[in-house]
């Protein structure tokens, strides 16, 4: 068993997002065969980048309010939520409250790692 605490990893603003601390909960850093997580804070007015890759992923709303942008819609999430963005379905995370924003994603083991 491999354990971390989020406050143990430094949190990275990825190229195109704009408020967010995103960390690398599991990845590389333990050795993650399969699945990497990673916990995403989007500040108050932030946002993901609006993008698109080959891969599914799961996301769950731990923390406060927000909207998913799609290609031609938005949804409204919140707390408890569970999402499912589907492979090449473009989308970005934007908090749209007062509030934190906190979600946990889960993807497969990209390519390149």
């Amino acid at each position: 068993m491999k354990k971390v605490n989020h406050k143990d990893i430094e949190a990275t603003s990825p190229t195109g997002t704009k408020g967010i601390d995103f960390k690398q909960m599991i990845a590389k850093n333990m050795e993650a065969p399969h699945f990497y997580m990673r916990l995403i804070d989007l500040f108050p007015g932030g946002h993901t980048e609006r993008h698109t890759h080959e891969w599914e992923h799961e996301v769950f709303v731990v923390e406060g309010s927000g909207k998913v942008a799609l290609k031609n819609r938005e949804e409204d999430i919140v707390q408890g939520d569970a999402i499912f963005i589907e492979p090449n379905e473009i989308h970005e995370f934007v908090n749209s409250s007062n509030s934190l924003l906190r979600v946990i994603c889960v993807i497969p083991r990209p390519p390149e790692d």
